[in-house]
């Protein structure tokens, strides 16, 4: 597929950005009137003043993963967290229109870092429900905000990937601004898939118009997450080798300032192993080595980075990084002061800084945009699917064999029992691996809606059947098991602290249903599984089992040993969400007493922990 430039002339037009170039392909637009008048003062200016400094402004998001209103669809309440967060677009457009205020429209562009169609039930509507792929297509209410409130551009995120290249080419198909990855490239013959960067032209009343260069990158392990949707279509490679081949293109196409939008973390280390040569977070790594970058928008690793400064080995300049946190919770902002001379725009001086989404109310012009939507995604996750016996939190499942994971445990099982039946497989063991995803999931006594079971499992995955032997089982806990800290016997115990060692995100900790086991945190990590048994016995190491597993680990996502070369018997399409609420309504009743044991605990060396 050729690069996607239909109307961006009308679009550019719309931004107040001036002209522009998209990989290359220029882009026409008309200079705003109130500029083309300044140009006799300009001149004068310059007869005067042989260095003019002026100053702009690039504010970024990242991460917005389907928010667009201050709401969670999956408690059915305004968000609020422990810090009194806010999220979504509606926030961030206040905060814009502020900045837009302050600074002067044509003193500033705003961006996105990737991970915006993926994460919320409002996304996974227009993906699934009443998606945009379809013969008559709703507006995707991402792309309806973002085009709204003006983004001049947006990178890819690997989240973008997660439900398919139709449903990411059809969203890019609703946006008046281009949607960016210089390393998204088709497979077949390694050219661009969607545009690499773009020029935008400012107009800052003084000298010539200034070119602000954008470069969008993605994150490699798209090829691992996302296999089954890109493998064979698109190619991702490293971030670090495709910056240093656009960089001078731009500089070649006259950008006089390069930024780019990076779906990758600063310097955290990879989750996907030896899989791919190029790392998971190389924005750290691309700043640093890469001759030419001014600012980095940071994304992907969901953390709050207000200003990061690494020094370019090349040349000695300064690079600013700075990551908003995700959700809309924060928008990053580059404050730019740039001097005129000799016909030349040069960077003296940026500094980042982030403002908080909570200090402001929502834009009530995009809380109307979107208004119909989400009333009828309210309605879509508040219908009743089943009755559940006893409440069901996840509140200990971090420390503790909870319920609430033995139910997604127990729903994977049967899938997977059930697509075995007939094979050669039928007569193995089937085990079924589980994470705490959302420490605030929760199915109440009494009735369950679709947004109970949609809360305990807040990602697209998918599920499949994956051979691996007694050894290899063990193999997998004991890296899970890295989760925890080590506590000699008598040490006190502080939960806060007890948890994600070694920066280990709870959906990276897995526990196995099927078996039972202790992990000793008194031991080293490597060491740790003991007593592992099934049905009582103990498990034999050549013995083979049956896991059920989301494609995400399946994939390698976490870097879990064996299970990503280990053979797979069967795969579905279907998410395993909707597994889940097809369970239900099939049981029509949760009953803990038919799945709910204590197969695994916490143990120093051998005294329960808890």
């Amino acid at each position: 597929m050729p690069l996607n430039r239909r109307d961006f002339v009308t679009r550019s037009a719309a931004t107040a950005a001036g002209a522009a170039l998209v990989g290359g392909a220029p882009l026409a637009a008309a200079a705003p009137a109130a500029a083309a008048s300044e140009a006799p003062q300009a001149e004068a200016d310059l007869a005067k003043h042989p260095v003019i400094k002026e100053s702009f402004t690039v504010m970024g998001t990242s991460d917005l993963h389907g928010r667009v209103l201050n709401w969670d669809y999956f408690t059915d309440a305004e968000y609020d967290d422990a810090a009194h967060n806010d999220v979504g677009l509606a926030k961030i457009s206040t905060l814009v229109n502020r900045i837009r205020a302050q600074k002067g429209h044509h003193r500033t562009l705003l961006i996105d870092a990737g991970d915006i169609i993926q994460g919320t039930q409002l996304t996974y509507y227009y993906a699934r429900v009443e998606p945009i792929t379809g013969k008559k297509p709703p507006k995707h209410p991402m792309a309806e905000a973002m085009n709204a409130i003006g983004y001049d551009a947006a990178a890819l995120g690997n989240h973008e990937f997660n439900y398919g290249i139709p449903t990411v080419r059809a969203f890019e198909e609703q946006l008046e601004f281009p949607l960016l990855g210089a390393n998204a490239l088709h497979a077949k013959n390694e050219k661009p898939a969607f545009p690499p960067y773009v020029i935008r032209e400012l107009y800052l009343g003084r000298g010539r118009p200034l070119k602000v260069g954008i470069l969008g990158l993605t994150n490699p392990g798209i090829a691992v997450w996302d296999k089954a949707n890109v493998s064979g279509q698109m190619v991702f490679p490293g971030i670090v080798e495709m910056a240093a081949k656009y960089v001078p293109r731009m500089k070649a196409a006259g950008a006089d300032v390069v930024v780019v939008a990076a779906h990758s973390g600063i310097d955290e280390p990879t989750t996907y192993g030896d899989q791919l040569p190029w790392p998971e977070d190389a924005s750290g790594e691309m700043a640093e080595t890469v001759p030419g970058i001014d600012a980095v928008l940071v994304g992907h690793t969901h953390k709050e980075v207000a200003q990061r400064l690494v020094v370019n080995k090349k040349t000695g300049r300064t690079v600013v990084l700075s990551e908003p946190l995700c959700w809309a919770q924060r928008l990053s902002c580059f404050d730019f002061e740039v001097e005129f001379s000799k016909g030349q725009w040069h960077v003296a001086k940026v500094a980042s800084r982030v403002l908080n989404t909570n200090t402001v109310p929502e834009d009530p012009r995009i809380a109307k945009l979107i208004g119909a939507q989400h009333r009828k995604v309210v309605a879509y996750v508040n219908q009743v699917i089943g009755t559940c016996k006893a409440d069901l939190s996840i509140a200990e499942a971090r420390f503790k064999d909870v319920p609430i994971i033995d139910l997604i445990g127990r729903v994977q099982a049967d899938t997977v029992k059930a697509a075995m039946a007939g094979t050669p497989y039928a007569d193995l063991p089937v085990l079924a691996q589980a994470a705490p995803f959302n420490r605030t999931a929760h199915i109440p006594a009494g009735t369950v809606k679709l947004r109970d079971a949609a809360g305990l499992y807040i990602y697209e995955n998918t599920l499949e059947a994956r051979i691996l032997t007694g050894a290899q089982i063990k193999d997998y806990l004991e890296f899970s098991a890295k989760y925890f800290a080590q506590l000699a016997p008598g040490d006190p115990v502080d939960l806060g602290k007890l948890t994600n060692q070694q920066d280990t995100p709870d959906y990276n900790y897995d526990s196995v249903y099927g078996v039972s086991y202790d992990i000793d945190i008194s031991k080293p990590v490597g060491s740790r599984i003991t007593g592992l048994s099934y049905n009582g016995k103990p498990v034999d190491p050549a013995a083979q089992f049956v896991l059920a597993v989301n494609n995400y680990r399946a994939n390698g996502g976490g870097n879990f040993p064996h299970v990503a070369s280990a053979k797979q018997v069967w795969t579905s399409s279907d998410e395993i969400r909707n597994t889940m609420i097809s369970w239900v309504k099939a049981k029509g009743v949760i009953d803990p007493a038919q799945f709910a044991a204590v197969d695994w605990r916490l143990v120093r060396a051998g005294v329960p922990l808890f």
